[in-house]
């Protein structure tokens, strides 16, 4: 780390060592990685009675694109699934890594890992990107919905490696609409149906114009069948006609 002339570290060196706090007690790289979630889609997972739904905007940016080539919802394991906003090739990293794990509970217990254990996990492997110089945090947050023997879970997932359960929450760029949308809407118990379109309508809510493209939307579920899901095109539309 560079020295100033008196000794003293230079402010701005704070931001090329990550495994020095500033003098304020911040980790700049942390902050940043989690600006690049800020940047990212937005992202929704709520809980309904049950189980748990995860929705995605993929954010088409050209008519070129082929929209089932963007991957955003990830299945970790029969029970368990996430949706990340952010830097999708860290998504990928770390969901290979959440499957090696389900694979070794599975493997070692003869059980599927719970929910609450996996996330740890993953979480656990993020913390220890913000400890060492020579590597970054992982630019992505994972919305990680599942079902196990102790019901339906959705936790989110922070760049710093902090993990909290919600019964609704957002990513991305359209958090703060959202979240206020689920703070003021959402109910205990919802079915599936009422869970999905309530997450579309908070996803609409975050958008400038309330309007959101049927063609980039994503949608996982998971339900007490424990077999988690990605909904076909068919399946969306229909949900997309009920919340115009």
């Amino acid at each position: 780390m560079p020295f100033s002339f008196d000794g003293v570290i230079p402010r701005a060196a704070y931001d090329w060592e990550i495994t020095v706090f500033s003098p304020d007690g911040r980790l700049f790289q942390v902050e940043y990685a989690r600006e690049a979630v800020k940047r990212g889609t937005t992202t929704v997972g709520i809980k309904f009675k049950k189980g748990v739904a995860l929705i995605v905007d993929k954010r088409i940016t050209s008519r070129l694109i082929e929209p089932a080539s963007i991957e955003k919802i990830f299945k970790i394991d029969d029970h368990i699934g996430c949706a990340t906003s952010g830097l999708v090739a860290d998504a990928r990293a770390l969901v290979e890594r959440a499957r090696i794990e389900a694979q070794v509970n599975r493997l070692t217990y003869d059980k599927p890992i719970q929910v609450k254990t996996l996330t740890r996990k993953i979480c656990d492997f993020k913390q220890t990107y913000t400890q060492y110089g020579g590597v970054r945090p992982f630019g992505t947050a994972l919305l990680v919905g599942g079902v196990d023997d102790t019901g339906a879970h959705l936790f989110a997932t922070d760049p710093s490696g902090a993990m909290v359960e919600y019964k609704a929450t957002a990513e991305g760029e359209g958090r703060d609409a959202a979240i206020e949308y689920f703070e003021k809407n959402y109910k205990e118990n919802l079915s599936m149906e009422e869970a999905i379109e309530m997450g579309i309508e908070a996803m609409k809510s975050s958008k400038e114009d309330k309007k959101i493209d049927k063609e980039a939307i994503e949608i996982g579920v998971i339900e007490e069948a424990r077999e988690f899901r990605i909904l076909s095109k068919k399946e969306i539309e229909k949900y997309f006609r009920e919340v115009r």
